[in-house]
């Protein structure tokens, strides 16, 4: 595996953090040290890991000591975690997620004003 393939699948997963967890930065480990917390545990040490291959395939001596097999399946986890990710869904359950806090603080609210009525006797 020479240094342009493994570059090449940095960028592809990297590019896939961006298009599917908008998440922003140049290269691999500046997405990953902003999104890393998006990832399960397993995803992010396999970026983490194709990130550090990345950084060593620049150097021909540091190349020769990256496991190649554990790079393809570094890429494999990656890329198959991120395909899977729906980007519509994801923004649905983010504005769920924040309408139904809404919801509740305005409920919370409701209750605690007619609870502080009916305690004062003006229901």
């Amino acid at each position: 595996m020479s240094a342009v393939t493994i570059q090449q699948m940095a960028d592809r997963v990297a590019q896939l953090m961006d298009e599917r967890l908008a998440v922003g930065g140049r290269g691999l480990q500046a997405k990953l040290s902003r999104g890393a917390r998006r990832l399960p545990r397993r995803v992010r040490d396999a970026a983490a890991a194709l990130a550090d291959a990345a950084n060593k395939a620049h150097n021909p001596k540091l190349l020769r000591q990256i496991d190649q097999g554990q790079v393809s399946d570094a890429y494999d986890i990656c890329v198959r975690h991120l395909t899977a990710i729906d980007p519509a869904l994801r923004r649905r359950r983010i504005y769920a997620s924040i309408l139904s806090s809404a919801a509740f603080a305005v409920l919370s609210a409701v209750l605690l004003v007619v609870g502080f009525l009916l305690w004062r006797r003006y229901l």
